[in-house]
Order: C-alpha cells, then sequence, then structure tokens
C-alpha cells in the first residue's frame, strides 16, 4: 500500500510554535520571549485556549531582538525605538508609493486634458490669409480705411 504525503503550506505569519519550541528556534529561554511580550517587543498569537502560538516571523523577530542585544550591545528600549522606527519608515514608504501612485494617475488625466484642448483649439481655430495671401504695407492698409494699432513705449 502506497501512502501520499501532503506537504502543509504554513504562512509565515501563522502561529504554529508553542512557547517551548519558539524559545528553542529562538535560542532563547521562555521567560524571556514572556517579557518580550510583557514589553510589547513580540506578540504572539493566541490559541482559542489562550495558548502562545509563535509564527516564523516571531520567531525571525526574536533573533533580531537577541542579535540587537548581544552583538550590537542595544538595550531593550533601543530595540523598541529601532522597531517604532522600521514600522514609522515603513508606513512612510507606503504613505510615498502611495502618493507616487496618485501622482502618476493625476499626471495622465492632465495629459489627456491637455490633449482634448489642443484637439479642440485645431477645430476651431482657422489661420487668416488676406486676399492675394501677401502682406499688406502700412501706407495700402491706411488708405483703405484699416486702423493700424499703434505701440507706445
Amino acid at each position: 500500500m502506497i501512502v501520499a504525503r501532503r506537504r502543509v503550506q504554513v504562512s509565515s505569519d501563522h502561529g504554529v510554535f508553542m512557547i517551548s519550541v519558539a524559545a528553542e528556534l529562538a535560542e532563547m529561554h521562555p521567560q524571556t520571549l514572556r517579557m518580550y511580550e510583557a514589553r510589547g517587543l513580540i506578540t504572539p498569537k493566541r490559541s482559542p485556549k489562550g495558548t502562545r502560538l509563535y509564527s516564523q516571523e516571531d520567531v525571525d523577530r526574536l533573533r533580531r531582538i537577541q542579535e540587537m542585544t548581544a552583538e550590537l550591545g542595544m538595550n531593550l528600549a533601543g530595540v523598541e525605538r529601532v522597531f517604532e522606527l522600521e514600522e514609522q519608515l515603513d508606513r512612510m514608504a507606503r504613505r510615498m508609493e502611495a502618493m507616487q501612485k496618485e501622482a502618476a494617475e493625476l499626471r495622465e488625466r492632465m495629459e489627456a486634458e491637455v490633449e482634448r484642448v489642443r484637439r479642440s483649439f485645431r477645430a476651431e481655430i482657422v489661420p487668416y490669409r488676406p486676399p492675394g495671401d501677401a502682406l499688406v504695407p502700412a501706407r495700402e492698409a491706411k488708405a483703405k480705411g484699416f486702423q493700424i494699432p499703434i505701440e507706445r513705449r
């Protein structure tokens, strides 16, 4: 009998690790994870019964915290500030992207409107050609009764 195995795909933000497994993956004590949660550095999902469930993203974040504290010598307040600044940077990047998209849409509409106006002018403007298609000297124009504007400086 052949048993077909199905590979289960789990998204990186889905809580699947209990605290002991997450602590082992992050090479930390489970109490450290509880402390980080109390400080707001990490927010694990909860099962219906209230058990903490850590995702792969949570484990990666725990590793980053450990790297910043152990290797870079930061305290937890510094780590909190780094995370705050990263979130602010992400928000600003998303806002900038939305503004660039809006600017591109406005540019397209403006260019379409300019083209529409150009086409309407082409239809309305008819070049004037005097009879004979030649320029008339000012003396002759005066003699025929045309008024010639005088430029004053």
